[in-house]
């Protein structure tokens, strides 16, 4: 992938900047304050923020940009895909883009996206998000399994094979998304706002859908306090790969699947004694090894660093695996509220 270069330009491009949030008091006030600081012309930007039934009050104290709060109208199995087509339904801009509550944007966020809708004939764009750097082994270890996402998302735009984005930094017409008749098809799976709606349009249009790779552009946002949230988050995630109507994803998934298996299943026979050391070291390094050069590429864009890395290497496999069987069968929290697969 080739790196955005920024220039100096005439801004053209109207945004309607949709957050979905749900108890979110402690949070909203940072990305507020962050947007306030948005280096783009007023009157091209709107923010949305869409109450899915908080639980706790709260009030907007100040905005330079047009702002609503407006409560989600319920209508299926996930409360984010309403929140978005709530917003949409009353939005003014020709772009939506979307973020999230506990996320934090860069001043120059909207100048970067709108070069690149001026510059590149494109109808949906996907771009970079990161943790807010935190210290210990949980926040390392989220953080290279962030980072392995990213590059992976990153590298399937570099190939011309895209399946991956994040809803947190995640832009497309308004106009392109009630063509591609928005999250029509996948209302019954809870997440997915962004990954559905990127293969939808990869099926229809794959021209219109680009990577903005700029530094600028790139989101933050945090990542959780313990290992119960961390693996619903995932199984979050996970959940929605068997609907993915990319094979190559799907094909992804699964290799990412088998090696962290494999990797296991060597452990456990290694063990048993029935597995050659040399032989099991081997199958540890090329697996390390390839991991490494995927995170250490990934982390140089982000300018993130690689802590923990050889124990989170030999953490991953049982946490990921544990994670993807879950998926298939288990249910998972998201919100203060519970969903089956």
């Amino acid at each position: 992938m080739k790196r955005f270069t920024k220039k100096e330009i005439t801004p053209r491009t109207s945004f309607s900047i949709v957050v979905p949030f749900r108890n979110e008091k402690e949070n909203l006030p940072h990305l507020l304050h962050s947007i306030t600081n948005l280096n783009y012309p007023k009157e091209l930007v709107e923010v949305i923020l869409v109450d899915d039934d908080s639980e706790e009050v709260f009030s907007v104290q100040y905005s330079v940009f047009s702002l609503k709060v407006i409560k989600n109208e319920r209508k299926s199995n996930s409360p984010k895909k309403d929140a978005i087509e709530t917003a949409i339904k009353i939005a003014k801009n020709d772009w939506i883009i979307t973020t999230d509550a506990d996320c934090l944007v860069q001043k120059n966020w909207l100048i970067l996206y709108d070069q690149y809708i001026q510059e590149n004939n494109v109808e949906m764009i996907a771009s970079g998000v990161c943790y807010v750097p935190k210290n210990g082994f949980l926040a390392a270890f989220q953080n290279l399994d962030f980072l392995s996402l990213q590059g992976a998302t990153i590298g399937s735009f570099g190939i011309n094979k895209p399946f991956l984005c994040n809803g947190a930094n995640f832009a497309y017409s308004k106009a392109f998304f009630k063509g591609l008749n928005g999250f029509q098809g996948n209302e019954t799976i809870a997440s997915g706002d962004d990954v559905f709606l990127l293969q939808k349009a990869i099926t229809i249009a794959p021209k219109k859908v680009g990577f903005l790779l700029a530094k600028e552009s790139i989101v933050a946002t945090k990542s959780v306090d313990n290992w119960t949230e961390l693996f619903h988050q995932r199984v979050r995630w996970a959940s929605k790969s068997t609907a993915y109507s990319s094979s190559y994803g799907k094909m992804l998934a699964i290799l990412v699947f088998a090696g962290n298996l494999n990797w296991i299943l060597s452990f456990l026979l290694w063990l048993l004694g029935l597995l050659d050391q040399n032989l099991f070291m081997l199958v540890v390094a090329l697996k390390f090894l390839i991991d490494f050069i995927l995170l250490l590429k990934t982390a140089n864009f982000f300018e993130s660093k690689l802590q923990y890395i050889l124990a989170s290497s030999l953490t991953y496999p049982f946490f990921s695996v544990s994670v993807a069987l879950y998926s298939l069968f288990g249910k998972y929290s998201w919100k203060g509220r519970n969903f089956k697969k």
